[in-house]
């Protein structure tokens, strides 16, 4: 399952965010909380949605540091979270493992959109992200992840990212994956990365794909889409670079979004 000890050295950041229906066809966020590294800022929302950015004041998470992001919506509420820029995962003084974990709760007739910018694991790092979303029945959610492994030029570090998703108490999705220096063996082989340096998870979640499952079938060359055990939908998408990476899951939401 991985994880491990974080060092008592490293830096601990919360922020944390609640999202409200405000009874006149708007979002409201009565908690808009955050510290050390960690940001966030409300953004122009358009109708019924709250928009909020999360932006890293500092660079990390470094060795030894332990990042939570957490997030609430309410019934009825709309928020949509985005990021300033890329997290990039770096070496720390000392040895011990980063954490970076995302806590995501969304209630009926909520939406969620999660959409941060990439993940860029650094040579030397080791971070050990874990990302747990619980929906109620009739919520809905968009939620993108993207890792790119190094930077130019350069070996990625260690990391290793655990995504569960769950609906009405009912898990839909539950993968890890781990790459780099001491992952295991193949996962840079033809079966996971086939040498490639980006990889991305696009999660979208609605109650009518209970009654019209979307169905699997490859979306161009290394994307593919398939239908998960309840109203959702998971696009797997690998590139060669973080552009092209983003221009596939786009692409990929977008003919989810027409159906």
């Amino acid at each position: 399952m991985g994880g491990g000890s974080v060092n008592s050295s490293g830096v601990r950041s919360v922020a944390t965010i609640v999202a409200r229906d405000d009874g006149r066809g708007g979002t409201v966020l009565p908690v808009l909380e955050s510290d050390g590294p960690l940001a966030l800022r409300r953004t122009r929302g358009s109708g019924a949605e709250a928009r909020v950015m999360l932006v890293g004041a500092m660079s990390g998470p470094l060795g030894g540091d332990h990042f939570t992001v957490r997030a609430r919506v309410e019934e009825g509420a709309r928020l949509s979270v985005g990021s300033a820029a890329a997290t990039i995962a770096l070496p720390g003084q000392t040895k011990g493992e980063a954490r970076y974990d995302v806590r995501l709760d969304v209630a009926d007739r909520a939406e969620l959109r999660w959409l941060p910018e990439q993940l860029i694991s650094v040579q030397g790092s080791d971070l050990y992200v874990t990302t747990r979303v619980e929906l109620a029945a009739t919520a809905r959610l968009v939620l993108r992840e993207e890792q790119v492994l190094g930077r130019v030029g350069e070996e990625p570090g260690r990391l290793t990212s655990r995504l569960t998703v769950r609906v009405a108490g009912q898990a839909v999705l539950d993968q890890e994956l781990a790459c780099g220096p001491g992952a295991p063996g193949g996962w840079d082989g033809p079966a996971v990365l086939a040498g490639h340096r980006a990889v991305g998870q696009l999660i979208v979640v609605r109650p009518e794909f209970a009654a019209e499952p979307v169905p699997a079938r490859a979306l161009g060359e290394g994307t593919s889409v398939v239908p998960l055990a309840g109203p959702a939908a998971l696009v797997t998408a690998v590139a060669p670079d973080a552009l092209r990476l983003r221009r596939l899951l786009d692409e990929a939401l977008a003919s989810l979004v027409r159906m």
